[in-house]
């Protein structure tokens, strides 16, 4: 949902009328994950995307005729079905989209509006069964259990929540069937972040790639001559000339926050490592040869840390491709995440 965010509030904001289609299903090898999402609006302009191209004509059609009659479709493409062949699903993938009439006003979207806003975990499910037109159709949970989504009787939401904190846990999104209605559960974490300690060359080309793959980039630099934010090709989200132990006090390290050390300089990483290895980040990679490395974890054992914490750095950091140039280990570093990311 993040990648179409943007567009959906601008669109609504401006009051064009929009569809929004979201993949709620996959088997195979489907091009676009579920919850990928895509914008259509009346006059046919599109943002986003459900398929990365190959059953994204058919949507817009059928995202046409949604907005025209008001009423939903539930799209499904496979190799069985002989449109697959003509939308480009001949190799052997199979996807099951779901395309609405966007009510951005109403208190369910408003909510999540607010969570986005506030960079906090969220399951929207919207149900999916034609059987059930006409009836309640979206519902928020919130990671605290609590919920927003007028018109759902008790027995419906405490099993709606129930499936909402499962999502929430499982940090996926799926289909499940509530009071024997089919209903989409969809997922929206928080808003990934790199949260860089170090502002040297590879800095520089590691914001570049992150702010290509749609991540937020947090630069904690304590050195004058590096935080200066002309150095920067693209700036970064946020350039905090502060020592690591300043922010990462009061920073939210989620799972969402991917950690990369880059000084070398066991006076400012050993800071950030002391706060990032008992949080649940997703990764901790941190420069240095492995001989550094190895002079690193003696140092963290010295402090107190276990094996098994010291284990989750990834040193030397990134994926092992031959990286020489500043760049290349920006790459390389780049394409670990996304492994972490992707799983």
């Amino acid at each position: 949902m993040h990648d179409v965010w943007d567009g959906l509030i601008k669109w609504t904001d401006a009051g064009r009328t929009l569809a929004l289609a979201r993949v709620v299903q996959t088997w195979g090898s489907s091009p676009r994950a579920v919850g990928s999402a895509m914008l259509i609006s009346e006059d046919t302009h599109v943002t986003g995307s459900v398929s990365g191209g190959c059953i994204e004509a058919a949507v817009i059609e059928s995202a046409g005729q949604v907005l025209a009659s008001g009423k939903s479709q539930y799209l499904n493409y496979g190799v069985d079905d002989e449109t697959a062949w003509s939308v480009g699903l001949s190799c052997g993938g199979e996807v099951s989209v779901f395309v609405e009439k966007h009510d951005g006003s109403t208190e369910v979207w408003a909510a999540l509006r607010t969570a986005i806003a506030d960079n906090e975990p969220s399951a929207l499910l919207t149900v999916v069964d034609e059987s059930a037109a006409g009836e309640p159709s979206h519902l928020l949970v919130r990671a605290d259990g609590s919920s927003v989504g007028p018109g759902w009787d008790s027995g419906s939401i405490t099993a709606a929540v129930e499936v909402g904190l499962a999502a929430h846990e499982q940090r996926q999104s799926s289909v499940a069937q509530i009071g024997g209605v089919r209903v989409f559960v969809h997922f929206i974490a928080r808003r990934e972040q790199v949260l860089i300690v170090g502002a040297g060359h590879i800095s520089l080309a590691l914001v570049q790639f992150a702010h290509v793959l749609d991540l937020d980039t947090v630069v904690i630099e304590p050195r004058q001559v590096f935080s200066r934010p002309e150095r920067f090709p693209v700036q970064p989200t946020q350039l905090l000339p502060q020592w690591p132990q300043q922010v990462l006090e009061s920073w939210d390290l989620n799972e969402e926050t991917y950690a990369v050390l880059l000084t070398h300089d066991p006076k400012i990483d050993d800071q950030a490592l002391h706060a990032l290895l008992r949080s649940p980040v997703a990764y901790i990679g941190a420069l240095g040869s492995s001989r550094t490395h190895a002079k690193r974890c003696e140092r963290l054992r010295e402090a107190g840390f276990s094996d098994t914490e010291i284990d989750r750095i990834d040193g030397p950091i990134g994926l092992d491709i031959g990286a020489d140039t500043p760049a290349e280990i920006a790459l390389s570093i780049a394409a670990k995440i996304v492994a972490i990311r992707r799983r």
